[in-house]
């Protein structure tokens, strides 16, 4: 196994955890925990996509990601929270961050709004969501404890910092977001990891996700 080394703030070690079959998810949350806040967006902007797919898997072994995780219990409604992310998609490399931004609604209900922000959001779309807990569905269960859902957009107010919501039917955003569905698992505290699935059809792509408190 490898030892932790968070060296100038950059983790040396984080690839070669995800690339060793003994490593656990217990082990690459040290990992990342021994790193500051730099040094963690650093070491996740790194990871191509087999080393998200490796992160994505050892994740199932995390405790159930939960909605506190993305904006936590002791922020107020509509006050937005941002996730800095770096995706797996085939694009030059700073085309391949972005932010999901998250709030949590003022009606009471379990569930989060977000939207995407990104080097296309202004051509593209913001890409609206609602995430919810996956409990209950055995199949959506197994990929992730929570799911960020695009087949969803927000019915009632948002962060007064979001964009004005439109439907992912909408422009570009068809090609994009509808019809899709992230399931979340959960690394550590404030980094997640997600799998993108068109309809039912897992798409071999991920995300990660680094909470910026």
């Amino acid at each position: 196994m490898t030892t932790t080394t968070a060296t100038s703030g950059v983790s040396t070690d984080l690839r070669a955890l995800l690339s060793d079959s003994d490593a656990g998810i217990d082990a690459i949350a040290r990992e990342l925990d021994a790193l500051p806040a730099t040094g963690k967006l650093t070491a996740l902007r790194a990871l191509g996509r087999d080393d998200q797919r490796r992160l994505y898997q050892k994740a199932a072994a995390a405790r159930p990601i939960e909605l506190g995780d993305f904006v936590p219990r002791d922020r107020a409604p509509l006050v937005a929270v941002h996730h800095s992310g770096t995706n797996t998609l085939p694009m030059p490399k700073p085309l391949r961050y972005f932010e999901k931004r998250f709030c949590r609604p003022d009606d009471g209900t379990e569930r989060l709004f977000g939207y995407n922000e990104s080097p296309f959001v202004s051509t593209v779309g913001p890409g609206f969501f609602v995430a919810v807990p996956t409990k209950g569905n055995a199949e959506w269960e197994a990929r992730g404890a929570v799911v960020i859902d695009y087949f969803q957009v927000p019915d009632g107010k948002v962060s007064p910092a979001f964009p004005k919501v439109i439907p992912n039917t909408k422009g570009l955003q068809r090609f994009v977001y509808h019809q899709t569905r992230d399931f979340m698992r959960r690394v550590t505290d404030g980094i997640s990891i997600g799998a993108a699935y068109k309809i039912e059809k897992k798409l071999d792509h991920y995300f990660v996700l680094l909470r910026l408190d």
